[in-house]
C-alpha cells in the first residue's frame, strides 16, 4: 500500500534523519515517510540484503517475540508486513492456546479462547522484512558505515547530526527533523549534554542476566507445536534461572535459558540440556533432549533495564526525539521492546501527520506520548526484577512488595480462571493498561481466587506428547 504523500511546497519540510537502522528505525522511518520529502537512516553499519545477523545486532540470536499490540502498530504503519512474515515461515502463537508457561504459581491452562497473540520467527527475519517495506520507497534512503559524531543546532532546536564515514571524513547533515533509535548503546544523553541540555533522570536495574541460546532442527510434524515457557519465581531468594523453546521459521525452534547473577548459564555445548533440565521444571530440558542441535551456544550479557526520563527535560529542544531502547531498554524476557518501539512509532507518526515536523513543541508532545507504552512495560518489568537477589540499582520498597504480592496472587488464580487469565494477558502483552488489575472485578477475582484446581503437569497435548517422546527416542 503506497503511502499519502503531502502537497509538496517549496517550503515544505525536506529531511528527517533517523539514528539506528534497526527495528525501531526503520519503523521511525516508516512513520516520517510522506511526511518529509526525504527520510535519511543513518547507520554504523552495512545492512543487510536479506534476512541475515548483522554485526550490530548481537541479541537477534535469542529468542523474540513480537506481542499482537506491536504487530498491529507494525501493520498499520507497513500494510502488509504479517503477510509478508506469515508467507516467509513466521508462526502467529495465540496466547494462552498456543503456549504452555509454568509461572511462580504454577502451570497456567490453555483456555480454547484467544486473549492475545504474538508473532514467533527469527529477529532476522523480523527486521528483514520491515527493513525491506521500508526501503522500497525511493524517499527512504540508508547511509551505512556511518557513525554519529553529534548533534548540530542549540539546547533550543536541533538541526542536524554531524557524522563520521567509514573512510573519516567528517560532515554535518542538515535536517528538519531527528529522531534517536541507536539502540542500548545511544549516545543521546551525551550529545544533548554537548548542546547544554539539562541531562535527563535515568533509572538502571542490573539483576546480571545472562542469555544462553541455541537453535533446534524441530521433531517432525512439528507445526504449530506451543511456546513453552519456564519462568524463575523470585521469591526464593536464588538466582532466578528461565528458559522457552520459540517455533521459529524453516521448521526450527530457538532454544533460551538464562539466569541472573549467580545462576548464569554457560556457553559450552555440553552444559546447554544439564542447564535446562535445572529450571523450576525440566519440560524444556526434556523436550529438547535428542533433537538436532544446528548451531552452537549464543550467550549475551547486554540486559540491564535503563530508562531515561527525557519527557521529564523541561526544555526539551525542538525537532528532536528519542525512541526505542535509545529511550528505555528492558530485561529482554518479557518481549516487551519491539512492541513499545512499535506503538512509539506509530505515535510518531500520528502526531507529525497532525501538527507537521515544524509545529511548536512538537517535539516534547511526542517524548511525553511516546513514554505511556515505556512506562507501562517498564512498571511490568521492574515489579518483578527489583525482587531478585543481587539486583544493582535499588531493592525493592514496601511499594514494589505490595504490588508484587497482589500480583502474584493474580497470576495465582490465572491457573485456575479463564477471565482472569484475559485480563492479565491483556496488561502483560500491553492491550491494557496496568491500572486495569485493580479493577473491582479484577479485584473481587484475586480474592476469591482460582475456579479450578492446580495442573500436576505441562498442558501437552497427546500429539505434542508424542513429538517430545519420539524425538527423545531419536538415536
Amino acid at each position: 500500500m503506497t503511502q499519502p504523500r503531502a502537497p509538496w511546497t517549496t517550503a515544505a519540510p525536506r529531511r528527517a534523519i533517523v539514528i539506528g537502522g534497526g527495528l525501531a528505525g526503520m519503523l521511525a522511518a516508516a512513520a516520517l515517510r510522506g511526511l518529509v520529502r526525504e527520510v535519511l537512516v543513518v547507520d554504523s553499519d552495512e545492512l543487510p540484503d536479506g534476512p541475515v545477523p548483522r554485526r550490530g545486532l548481537p541479541q537477534a540470536s535469542h529468542a523474540h517475540m513480537f506481542w499482537g499490540r506491536g504487530v498491529n502498530a507494525a501493520e498499520a504503519l507497513l500494510p502488509g508486513a504479517t503477510a509478508r512474515w506469515m508467507e516467509a515461515g513466521a508462526n502467529r502463537i495465540p496466547i494462552p492456546t498456543g503456549m504452555v508457561g509454568f509461572t511462580p504459581e504454577g502451570w497456567l491452562r490453555r483456555w480454547n479462547q484467544e486473549t492475545s497473540f504474538l508473532i514467533a520467527c527469527s529477529r532476522d527475519l523480523l527486521d528483514f522484512v520491515v527493513r525491506d517495506l521500508v526501503l522500497s520507497d525511493t524517499s527512504v534512503r540508508v547511509l551505512p558505515r556511518t557513525r554519529v559524531e553529534s548533534l548540530t543546532g542549540s539546547a533550543a532546536r536541533v538541526t542536524g547530526v554531524r557524522v563520521r564515514r567509514a573512510d573519516g571524513r567528517e560532515e554535518v547533515l542538515g535536517a528538519d527533523f531527528v529522531v534517536d533509535a541507536s539502540g542500548r548503546g545511544s549516545r543521546a544523553p551525551h550529545h544533548l549534554e554537548q548542546l547544554g541540555v539539562v541531562p535527563a533522570p535515568e533509572r538502571s536495574l542490573d539483576l546480571g542476566l545472562t542469555y544462553a541460546s541455541r537453535v533446534f532442527r524441530a521433531p517432525e510434524g512439528a507445526t504449530g507445536f506451543p511456546l513453552v515457557v519456564v519462568q524463575s519465581d523470585p521469591r526464593t531468594a536464588r538466582p532466578g534461572k528461565s528458559g522457552s523453546i520459540l517455533p521459529i521459521e524453516n521448521g526450527q525452534w530457538i532454544v533460551t535459558t538464562a539466569g541472573t547473577r549467580g545462576g548464569e548459564p554457560t556457553g559450552r555445548t555440553e552444559d546447554f540440556e544439564a542447564f535446562a533440565r535445572s529450571l523450576r521444571h525440566p519440560v524444556i530440558g526434556e523436550i529438547i533432549s535428542g533433537l538436532e542441535p544446528l548451531t552452537e551456544v549464543t550467550v549475551n550479557r547486554s540486559t540491564r533495564n535503563t530508562r531515561r526520563y527525557f519527557e521529564d527535560v523541561r526544555n526539551w529542544p525542538e525537532r528532536f526525539v528519542v525512541l526505542g531502547d535509545a529511550l528505555a531498554a528492558f530485561n529482554p524476557i518479557y518481549g516487551h521492546a519491539m512492541s513499545v518501539a512499535a506503538q512509539a512509532a506509530l505515535t510518531l507518526r500520528r502526531l507529525v501527520a497532525c501538527h507537521g515536523v515544524d509545529a511548536p513543541r512538537l517535539a516534547k508532545r511526542v517524548q511525553r506520548a511516546v513514554a505511556r507504552p515505556v512506562a507501562a512495560a517498564w512498571d511490568l518489568a521492574l515489579g518483578h526484577d527489583v525482587l531478585y537477589p543481587g539486583a544493582q540499582g535499588g531493592g525493592p520498597t514496601r511499594k514494589d512488595r505490595i504490588v508484587a504480592g497482589y500480583t502474584y496472587r493474580l497470576l495465582n488464580t490465572c491457573c485456575g480462571n479463564f477471565t482472569m487469565t484475559k485480563d492479565f494477558f491483556d496488561v502483560t502483552s500491553l492491550q491494557a493498561p496496568l491500572t486495569s488489575l485493580v479493577r473491582p472485578r479484577v479485584l473481587l477475582g484475586a480474592l476469591r481466587g482460582p475456579l479450578r484446581p492446580p495442573l500436576t503437569g505441562p498442558p501437552l497435548t497427546a500429539r505434542e506428547l508424542a513429538l517430545v517422546r519420539g524425538a527423545e527416542q531419536t538415536p
